[in-house]
């Protein structure tokens, strides 16, 4: 539960308010199919709301689902204030300014990714986006959003800048996993300076945030799990029975896995992933090494 639910972000509470929702759906032993039906909606509204999706959850919906499933009254006043929350309230990413340059899939991944507690990340051609420097992110947009506006660029930096604020909440910092294809250290983008800063900008996290840890996959390791293209897989809280996801995207799309037995194999190719990767210290001495390189 959460302890002060007024001050709590709109994306928690759609975390936990799915979580509760389900657990109250599967103590009453109904399928997502029989609830909807009562409630005269979709179940793949049911479906939404027991998996976050939903941007704004109805206090109204919530109260007739705790009607169904004879929630106590304390219960059902908790889930009603989260509800209430995520309507009165807005996460940063569901500011008017950054509407233009979120589309649709990435604004749901924020919402996973803003709540989730581990984060395992495999990328081939660039920095994980929750390590990358200012200079590193607005030359990699200038080069693949090429006809966006100064002010657009802007925002797509602020948007990358401000999601790193997970790694340093206060009360639980997101741990970050990070493994990088040796190509990331080695592929200049922008100038060699703006290489040199991102670079040692990685190392002084991986040296100083016990949360972050940053392993590179060496080219002389040949082949590997990875070269399928990169990944991401986002844990949530252990206290939570909400199951890992994995995040995709390309230049056209993003979406997220759910399915377990696709989101095992994701996992499954990452722990190959570490194996296959240099250790912690290694990879920071191969880091700094590539610094210098530059």
């Amino acid at each position: 539960m959460i302890e002060d639910v007024e001050s709590a972000a709109p994306a928690l509470c759609r975390l936990q308010l799915a979580v509760e929702l389900r657990a109250l759906r599967e103590a009453s032993g109904m399928t997502a199919a029989e609830v909807s039906s009562q409630l005269v909606v979709s179940a793949s509204k049911i479906n939404r709301l027991e998996s976050g999706e939903n941007g704004v959850v109805e206090p109204a919906d919530v109260m007739a689902l705790c009607g169904i499933y004879h929630a106590e009254n304390e219960l059902q006043a908790t889930l009603v204030g989260y509800a209430t929350v995520t309507k009165t309230k807005r996460d940063w990413w569901q500011k008017r300014e950054f509407a233009p340059v979120i589309p649709p899939g990435f604004k749901a991944y924020l919402g996973q990714e803003a709540t989730a507690s581990g984060l395992h990340n495999y990328e081939a051609e660039y920095v994980p986006g929750l390590l990358q420097t200012e200079a590193y992110v607005r030359t990699l947009h200038r080069r693949a959003h090429e006809g966006l506006s100064r002010d657009e660029i802007d925002k797509l930096v602020a948007v990358r800048m401000t999601r790193q604020e997970t790694l340093h909440r206060a009360n639980s910092p997101l741990r970050l996993t990070a493994v990088i294809n040796e190509a990331v250290l080695r592929r200049r983008v922008g100038s060699s300076e703006v290489m040199r800063e991102q670079l040692a900008h990685i190392a002084d996290l991986a040296s100083s945030l016990p949360n972050v840890r940053v392993q590179v996959v060496p080219f002389e390791g040949g082949e590997h799990p990875g070269m399928n293209g990169a990944f991401t897989i986002l844990e949530f809280r252990e206290r939570h029975p909400f199951p890992p996801i994995v995040y995709l995207e390309n230049l056209a799309d993003a979406w997220v896995v759910r399915k377990q037995s696709d989101v095992d194999r994701y996992e499954e190719a990452f722990r190959d992933l570490l194996a296959a990767a240099l250790g912690h210290t290694e990879s920071l001495n191969m880091i700094k090494k590539a610094i210098e390189e530059f």
